[in-house]
């Protein structure tokens, strides 16, 4: 299954972020630190190109931390980028990403030239919550469904200092099938774009293998290496609540099980993919791009 999830205001948003940026010092990006890969946007990458960038991986306390140390070391090595871990909802982290902003933009600063910051990132990361939190008020609408922000917000969060924030955006087309599946399961897209149970297994299929040891412990599972991944999604609803009369499971129940133990950090602190593993399915899916390219358009000249 291909997930695709582009509402029509993320137009708005990528028209909005093009105009904005020749005035921009510094671009934050911010990503789920459980998929640093896959909540990345390519988008992003092109409209942003050769603008300082700070990559702060959100939600770091549901995140494996040493996969997050590879991610960070990943980050640090390209050109014009720093990058940092937090918890969107906690003010002491959150305030040192002015610091590195600034440290970014060491020609800004001061009345006559305040340092303008663009942050942005993919629906539901947590962008409002930092907003709040660098704003100390509610100024950001915040939840658990994404695309809560539908417009670009001006914060004023020193003398010398704005922050333009952006409403999330995904990208037109989603390349690597696992990232697909990575964001629809920790609800960075709309719940109508994919299928639960199908997510729910992909997401199984990722996590049984570095972290049996967690699923083992939520569920009391017994040995489940010879199961596949949708035999283990059954036996996950089996053991929370999902039978039906005459002891069917129900699968959807399950599915959902799953995906809020997953959101909710009930498995413990879980990442779903290394610099290495996204570069390699990123590869894959340009290859699949050009080759899906390639027929369409000797489709149209037959």
């Amino acid at each position: 299954m291909a997930i695709q999830w582009f509402p029509g205001h993320m137009h708005t948003t990528r028209k909005a972020i093009a105009d904005r940026l020749p005035e921009i010092d510094v671009v934050i990006e911010l990503l789920d630190a459980r998929l640093p890969g896959s909540s990345t946007n390519p988008l992003l990458a092109e409209l942003t190109a050769g603008k300082p960038a700070l990559k702060v991986l959100n939600k770091q306390d549901l995140a494996d931390p040493e996969i997050s140390e590879l991610w960070l070391a990943h980050y640090q090595a390209l050109p014009g980028t720093r990058s940092l871990v937090l918890d969107a909802s906690t003010t002491a982290p959150a305030r040192a990403l002015i610091a590195v902003c600034r440290a970014l933009a060491p020609h800004r600063g001061g009345m006559v030239k305040p340092v303008r910051v663009l942050i942005c990132g993919i629906p539901n990361v947590g962008k409002s919550t930092l907003v709040n939190t660098l704003n100390g008020q509610r100024t950001a609408k915040t939840g658990d469904e994404p695309g809560i922000t539908k417009l670009e917000q001006k914060i004023l969060l020193a003398n010398d200092f704005f922050l333009f924030d952006t409403p999330g955006m995904l990208w037109p087309r989603i390349l690597t099938a696992q990232g697909g599946y990575n964001l629809a399961a920790s609800g960075g897209i709309g719940r109508n774009a994919y299928d639960e149970e199908e997510v729910a297994m992909a997401l199984l299929a990722r996590v049984r293998h570095r972290y049996a040891d967690r699923l083992v412990a939520r569920y009391k599972l017994a040995d489940f290496s010879a199961m596949t991944d949708e035999a283990l999604l059954a036996e996950v609803g089996r053991k929370r609540g999902g039978l039906l009369p005459g002891g069917r499971v129900n699968m959807q129940k399950a599915a959902e099980v799953a995906l809020n133990d997953f959101r909710s950090g009930a498995w413990g602190r879980v990442t779903l993919e290394t610099p290495d593993e996204f570069a390699h399915w990123r590869a894959a899916g340009i290859v699949a791009e050009e080759t899906r390219k390639a027929k369409k358009e000797a489709r149209g000249k037959a």
